[in-house]
């Protein structure tokens, strides 16, 4: 029988552990669990096995460590896990630090740039997202695919593996990643001046990064991470687009450190 240390060089297992990781990290942003609830490993095991995800034992236990890792669970003194959870100032943290990074990507992506025909991928999906404007109910599932798409070409273009693996990890934050975005009706004020600001913006960074201007292109991507931080504070007033983000539920209102802006 392997041991915890030589599973993890066991392909199989890696596969089982890495299924793990992406089904029980949906079940909590999803809100299968509270934060403080305890997770024990059998009735997970079961609860994945009905999902159709079949793992082991030892799998699973590597992948509860690197949830536990990511910051969505915490160990408990006598065993087993416990949901983690977050206060507004968490959350604004993880903005304002993916805001940091993103922007030092840009930077780095302006300074690094080979040729211009390196931009031609970041160019197709901003014209791509631009067809898709405004933005309504039908089409923002493919607008948040996209706009996904545009961010990590921008962090690839940055040409540094360990910004990309920081970046990453801020990204498993609820509300941290650039898909965090709820929009209301397709009539809302709010929506359709969001999506026209984050056109500008991507437009504007594409222009920076082409012109080599490192530090304008940071500037343009830490503004632009600030869009999360509307939508979320806007989202606070309303109940129903609040529970539409994954993540929400892990979020305790009362215990913010400073007010939303």
């Amino acid at each position: 029988m392997k041991n915890p240390a030589e599973s993890q060089f066991d392909p199989v297992a890696v596969s089982q552990t890495e299924r793990a990781v992406l089904a029980i990290r949906e079940m909590l942003l999803r809100g299968d669990f509270q934060p403080g609830e305890r997770i024990s490993e059998l009735p997970l095991t079961a609860r994945l096995s009905d999902g159709g995800v079949h793992v082991s034992r030892t799998p699973l236990r590597l992948a509860l460590e690197q949830l536990a890792h990511e910051g969505l669970l915490r160990p408990w003194p006598t065993g087993g896990f416990v949901v983690c959870e977050f206060t507004l100032s968490d959350i604004w943290d993880a903005i304002e630090i993916r805001g940091a990074l993103e922007g030092m990507a840009a930077r780095l992506a302006a300074e690094r740039l080979e040729s211009d025909g390196d931009l031609n991928g970041l160019r197709e999906t901003f014209a791509r997202l631009d067809a898709l404007l405004p933005v309504n109910a039908d089409n923002f599932p493919q607008y948040l695919a996209l706009n996904d798409a545009f961010h990590s070409e921008v962090w690839r273009l940055a040409r540094s593996p360990l910004l990309l693996r920081a970046i990453g990890q801020t990204l498993k934050m609820p509300f941290a990643s650039p898909g965090a975005l709820v929009f209301g009706p397709a009539e809302s004020a709010f929506s359709i001046q969001a999506s026209w600001i984050a056109r500008e913006h991507h437009r504007a960074l594409i222009e920076a990064i082409a012109s080599r201007e490192g530090a304008r292109a940071e500037a343009l991507a830490r503004e632009h991470a600030r869009l999360a931080r509307q939508n979320l504070s806007r989202a606070l007033e309303d109940g129903n687009l609040l529970r539409r983000i994954p993540g929400a539920s892990l979020i305790t209102m009362g215990k913010t450190k400073r007010r939303a802006s």
